[in-house]
């Protein structure tokens, strides 16, 4: 990749430091746009920085949207006595794609990691305190996924509203989901069992 020009080097360079995507696959991507017609071309650059200028975090629930509060904290047909904590966004659709839970979400803004320096002031733990402040939530579903950071996470925020908020019950998928596995890679079906046979913890 040394004997690029410098204009393509930059963009394969940018592209290869996103997640998932080596440098044979950014240069790939590199020369694809460079193949495009202008216009094109620069659609892509625009969305890209429109991404940024255009999309907001809901100020209920943190996931992204194009307004706050956003489509799912603003419909009034969901059920306003179960919050489900996820840990990215992600993990929200992949809930919301199984079309099964009609509650309300937090998304915590990924798992505590003491070995990557993740605390809990990096996390959203104050804007799920204000959530559960407002008293509306009867039961907290946590939507975690199987990993050790997971499992750390969801300790941590069971002990957290055991003492705040002891008339919040504290439920978790159900182990159908296997160890080491993240929400938002399952398939619909494991995740609406989990979802189904959520346990008290």
């Amino acid at each position: 990749m040394q004997n690029l020009p410098g204009p393509l080097k930059e963009v394969v360079e940018q592209l290869s430091s996103l997640p998932g995507i080596g440098p044979k696959s950014a240069l790939r991507i590199a020369l694809t746009l460079l193949k495009m017609p202008r216009e094109r071309a620069g659609g892509v650059g625009q969305a890209i920085i429109d991404l940024r200028e255009r999309l907001c975090l809901c100020e209920d629930c943190a996931c992204l949207a194009e307004s706050s509060p956003c489509a799912i904290c603003g419909d009034a047909t969901r059920d306003t006595g179960q919050l489900c904590l996820v840990p990215e966004w992600d993990a929200l659709l992949a809930m919301e794609e199984m079309g099964v839970y009609r509650g309300k979400y937090l998304v915590l803004g990924g798992l505590l990691s003491p070995l990557d320096g993740v605390d809990p002031g990096q996390l959203e733990i104050d804007r799920l305190r204000r959530r559960l402040a407002t008293g509306d939530f009867e039961e907290m579903i946590l939507a975690l996924g199987a990993t050790l950071d997971a499992e750390a996470t969801a300790s941590y925020v069971k002990n957290l509203v055991e003492s705040e908020f002891p008339d919040v019950s504290v439920t978790r998928l159900a182990q159908g989901i296997p160890i080491g596995a993240e929400v938002k890679f399952m398939d619909k079906e494991t995740l609406k069992q989990s979802l189904v046979h959520r346990q008290k913890m």
